[in-house]
């Protein structure tokens, strides 16, 4: 994120030398990509292997607001669905499985790196916890950039965007899909504070769909909702330009960038 990008307030110090140290640390996963993708065929070949796979079909991407504890999940069953982060913890509710699951966040996909490796469905991780799971984990690595931009390669890398829905957005638009339908994207928390700050839980979480989302001592970041809105918006023109089309079809979410859609009349 650029300083230009957010009042100078919430430029402290210690944020900033968050943003240069992620920078610095992020080097050498930089080059191990690198040096994999040109010599190991395999993993050019698991990524490739979903260009296009889905041209023309639409699927939903499961944000983790509140709103989506709320909602009845069962049309979902025949649909293409991507979970993210840690949405499995309401897998038994939902009474089944996201067809993909995507994590970004370093912070969050290192702690819940257990929990994914058990996980069936293909799963699209961050190369730089690539120490935490085996390479038969079912596991499509993705090389987070810091360059502000829609990735239509996910060999390239792509931006996070301040929110791994931005990250499932550029892998649909990889996959083909033709229409994205986002629900539980609520884009309204009650943690307070400077972006991106770490932080810890303190349990029984309000700002998702289960009290146990990021449990007691879970560290993860403030939200970003500036830079997500930015990144959004990105994410919309790449769909149009292509004849596509995302649609905002959360239960009272307060994402002003998406034309909205009503859940009940979708199926």
């Amino acid at each position: 994120m650029r300083p230009t990008d957010a009042p100078l307030s919430e430029w402290t110090a210690s944020r900033l030398a968050r943003a240069l140290a992620r920078r610095f640390q992020a080097v050498p996963h930089q080059i191990a990509w690198s040096l994999a993708a040109n010599g190991f065929a395999g993993l050019k070949t698991r990524v490739q292997a979903f260009k296009d796979l889905h041209r023309g079909e639409r699927c939903f991407i499961l944000g983790n607001g509140p709103s989506l504890a709320g909602m009845d999940l069962e049309p979902l069953r025949t649909e293409f669905t991507f979970g993210l982060n840690r949405v499995f913890v309401d897998f038994s509710r939902m009474g089944f499985m996201t067809t993909y699951l995507v994590s970004i966040d370093e912070l969050v996909a290192r702690q819940s790196a257990v929990e994914l490796a058990s996980l069936p469905m293909p799963k699209f991780l961050n190369w730089m916890i690539r120490n935490c799971l085996a390479p038969g984990d079912n596991v499509i690595w993705l090389r987070e950039s810091f360059r502000r931009h829609f990735s239509v390669d996910l060999l390239k890398g792509l931006w996070g965007g301040a929110t791994v829905t931005y990250a499932a957005l550029q892998v649909a638009y990889y996959m083909g899909f033709q229409q994205v339908l986002l629900i539980g994207v609520d884009h309204s928390y009650t943690q307070q504070g400077t972006p991106h700050e770490p932080v810890v839980s303190p349990g029984n979480d309000p700002d998702h769909f289960h009290p146990d989302y990021y449990p007691s001592g879970f560290r993860w970041h403030r939200p970003d909702t500036r830079t997500a809105e930015a990144a959004y918006r990105m994410a919309q023109q790449a769909f149009e330009h292509d004849g596509r089309e995302i649609l905002d079809a959360t239960v009272g979410g307060k994402l002003p960038v998406f034309r909205k859609a009503d859940y009940s009349r979708l199926f």
